[in-house]
């Protein structure tokens, strides 16, 4: 397992994406796998950035770990922010206009259509964000 630790900052986005993406390029990851998981990346780490511990900043962890048979990727999001399950919200209509639908929800909408695991859990005062995806 690899961990990376930052500020749950936006401009620290850049920082994580790249952090998974060596993982990544050393499992010789597809590319479509590889852009499906950066999306994922920008909108959980994006959320916790800007709402966790809102106005302040604290710390977000990143861990990277593997799984065999089949070959599949874990990227664990940890922080001390608000308790917050992103998967508790609706889905969005995605038949309805733009006009029509509310802003919000499209982007973890995304990340469970495109992953093949994600699970959140409130444990210990930290939000445990876990997505999995395999790569094989």
């Amino acid at each position: 397992m690899k961990e990376l630790t930052v500020d749950a900052a936006v401009e620290n986005i850049e920082v994580v994406t790249d952090f998974v993406n060596e993982q990544l390029e050393a499992l010789h990851c597809p590319v479509k796998a590889q852009t499906q998981i950066a999306i994922a990346i920008d909108e959980l780490f994006g959320n916790i950035a800007r709402y966790a511990y809102t106005p302040d900043i604290g710390k977000a962890t990143v861990r990277f770990s593997v799984e065999e048979n089949p070959l599949a990727v874990i990227i664990t999001f940890i922080d001390h922010g608000v308790p917050f399950n992103p998967l508790e919200q609706a889905n969005p209509d995605i038949h309805a206009s733009a006009e029509d639908r509310p802003i919000g929800g499209l982007g973890i909408f995304l990340v469970k259509k495109t992953m093949n695991l994600v699970e959140y859990e409130y444990k210990d005062g930290q939000n445990i964000l876990k997505i999995k995806k395999n790569i094989e």
